[in-house]
């Protein structure tokens, strides 16, 4: 009994030096610049940027968005689209498509997801969960015109998909999402997602593991790096905490998220995505049993999708397709 014992105490001790290894030493590296999603965005023309506006969340914290009113000549418009965008950026990026809804005559609102721009210590929460909380606080602070229409690009798209498929779907009339991340695990993920990320595996899954027996005192640890230039480390957001990374996706049984979808939902993505593998997000849908209509871009890249004219007008005819039933 007392070998037995032994056995059993020396195992521990090696299992918990393998835990804290993993954690001071398995997380992530810096992946090298991935030209085509830093090169984009440097083209881009801020100088009417509007200005950055606040709401209070639930927890007392000032989170940042950014308002394109509709470019009306009257009262009306066709309701609202709150824009989230994609991994590691911040409202500035979304700002073609956020001009190109308003000049269509919907209210946009580009928000600073929490972790990210002006909202809050960039890359990490404080829980799990906190960003569904925030979009909620935001939808009754704000008052958007309806209908409202959530649209989210890339990580955005995957907890726009995350929305959907929760208790608060009830939140938009309308969901759509951009190039989505769904899953690791899902056929449209490529390694690497393409090149932009690096995860350090071993701290993830000690994280997991820590979490699954109720303890998130190291979820606060970065998980994630991106594939940022140099001169955009400072800019943006270039490494994701374990809470942050769990959060700003759909929950990890994705197909369950798919099938819970009870709202209006559609996705369009470039065809020449080099981050997720486009071609497959319609099998995606379909073995989840959803009827998610899915347009696939000839000639747009995974960034093309939020920056390029065609795609541009392609994203606003596809929400003014939710908006006209409403119409009637």
């Amino acid at each position: 009994m007392k070998i037995a014992a032994g056995v059993i105490l020396v195992i521990g001790l090696v299992l918990t030096s393998a835990l804290v290894m993993a954690l001071i030493f398995g997380g992530p590296s810096q992946p090298p610049a991935m030209a085509g999603i830093n090169e984009p965005f440097k083209n881009l023309d801020y100088s009417d940027l509007p200005a950055l506006d606040h709401y209070q969340a639930r927890d007392g914290s000032q989170l940042a968005y950014r308002h394109y009113p509709a470019a009306t000549n009257d009262d009306a418009s066709n309701g609202s689209v709150v824009l989230l965008h994609g991994s590691s950026a911040d409202s500035r990026s979304l700002h073609p498509l956020a001009m190109a809804y308003a000049e269509a005559g919907f209210n946009a609102y580009a928000l600073d997801v929490r972790g990210h721009g002006d909202s809050g210590p960039r890359g990490d929460i404080t829980y799990i969960g906190q960003l569904e909380d925030d979009l909620e606080d935001f939808v009754d602070a704000v008052n958007p015109d309806t209908p409202l229409t959530l649209t989210g690009f890339s990580a955005g798209g995957g907890f726009a998909l995350r929305i959907a498929g929760s208790e608060r779907s009830d939140l938009f009339a309308h969901y759509l999402l951009l190039s989505p991340f769904i899953s690791q695990e899902a056929p449209t993920h490529r390694p690497g997602t393409g090149g932009w990320t690096n995860v350090g595996i071993p701290r993830y899954i000690s994280i997991a593991l820590l979490n699954q027996l109720g303890i998130s005192a190291f979820n606060h640890l970065p998980v994630v790096r991106f594939a940022l230039a140099e001169d955009a480390q400072s800019l943006l957001t270039p490494a994701y905490s374990f809470s942050l990374a769990q959060n700003y996706r759909p929950q990890a049984d994705y197909r369950a998220t798919l099938q819970a979808i009870d709202q209006p939902t559609r996705l369009i993505a470039g065809r020449d995505d080099q981050v997720l593998d486009s071609t497959q997000f319609e099998t995606v849908f379909q073995h989840a049993s959803r009827d998610v209509p899915v347009t696939l871009l000839p000639g747009i890249g995974h960034v093309g999708l939020v920056v390029a004219p065609d795609a541009l007008e392609a994203i606003i005819a596809e929400t003014q397709e939710f908006v006209a039933p409403d119409e009637q």
